[in-house]
């Protein structure tokens, strides 16, 4: 606690009393011997817990700040793509729609039903309507996917930074020649990534686990080359709250990346979803290699395969000078 003391004097000898201030602790009136009116005041200045350098620094997130920092990426990419892929099926459905034989009760008949509800909803497989998702159940299993991301990043040997006071900006790094506990039973317990094969859909697991995961390793594989495909920082998400962008934190944190990856003269990998983005990337020296698609919906989505050598700047490197690494 501060407090501040401030001293008016005045030349009257009348005492008119006020509401004090908010921020007041006391307000003292006295007449000395001499008739003149002397005013105290004690000002309250309570200073706050949060550290003020959290506003301006890159840091380190800490795993029980894996819920804060996931809630910001997923109001960061709430209408994205490649997440709507994964939780609004009912946007982008199957090509064509999944059968599934099932057993009728007393007949023994097969019946075929047609169910790709999930995240919550059910199906009446004798009818073949799938009961839909509400958006509250998808929007929960969309931050249920970043928390699980950002708390295995966090305990098997990745790195997730962050800007901002209340984590505005948030980056996952997976590190050159990272640990084997980032992929180990272990981590992806600990984390919750195991929920995702009880809370995603039918579709949603096909899509995640036979589409998604096998496509993004041969690519990278293909891309940086066997030798390598383990060698470069990977970015796997930068995102910054809407309320939050157009401030330049986004920015601070590829910037922090992008000065580890010079000091270790690292290559610098990511997909991007967004063509918009694709744009940002190449200001700071990345370069499109390859394209590749998500195809089990009626629409695919679009990944970008970008890759930054080391010491590359790009136009937004011009006359700029980087600081120092913090976190």
């Amino acid at each position: 606690m501060a407090t501040s003391t401030t001293i008016t004097t005045t030349t009257t000898t009348t005492t008119t009393t006020t509401t004090p201030p908010a921020n007041t602790l006391a307000t003292l009136s006295t007449t000395p011997n001499n008739g003149t009116s002397v005013k105290v005041v004690a000002t309250l200045t309570k200073r706050s817990l949060l550290p003020a350098a959290w506003n301006t620094q890159v840091r380190t997130v800490q795993t029980h700040e894996c819920r804060e920092a996931a809630l910001s990426l997923a109001h960061a990419f709430q209408a994205d793509d490649y997440a709507r892929y994964l939780v609004d099926i009912e946007s982008n459905p199957p090509i064509e729609p999944e059968e599934e034989t099932t057993s009728s009760s007393g007949t023994g008949n097969g019946v075929v039903s047609f169910n790709w509800s999930g995240f919550g909803g059910s199906g009446n497989p004798k009818s073949g309507v799938a009961k839909a998702a509400t958006p509250e159940s998808k929007w929960n299993l969309h931050v249920d996917i970043l928390t699980y991301t950002v708390a295995s990043h966090c305990i098997g040997g990745g790195l997730v930074t962050t800007v901002g006071e209340d984590f505005d900006s948030v980056a996952l790094w997976v590190p050159p020649n990272p640990p084997p506990s980032l992929d180990s039973y272990l981590t992806h317990f600990r984390s919750g990534l195991w929920r995702l094969h009880f809370q995603l859909c039918p579709e949603g697991k096909r899509r995640l686990f036979d589409e998604i995961l096998p496509l993004l390793h041969d690519t990278k594989q293909e891309v940086l080359g066997p030798e390598k495909e383990n060698d470069a920082w990977y970015l796997v998400y930068l995102g910054t709250k809407p309320r939050s962008q157009g401030r330049g934190l986004g920015e601070r944190l590829l910037r922090d990346g992008m000065m580890r990856a010079d000091k270790e003269r690292k290559q610098m990998y990511l997909e991007s979803s967004s063509a918009l983005n694709n744009e940002y990337y190449k200001k700071f020296g990345f370069e499109i290699k390859k394209e590749i698609y998500l195809k089990r919906g009626r629409w695919p989505v679009r990944l970008s395969i970008m890759v930054r050598e080391p010491g590359v700047t790009g136009s937004a490197g011009k006359g700029r000078k980087m600081g120092k690494v913090v976190g």
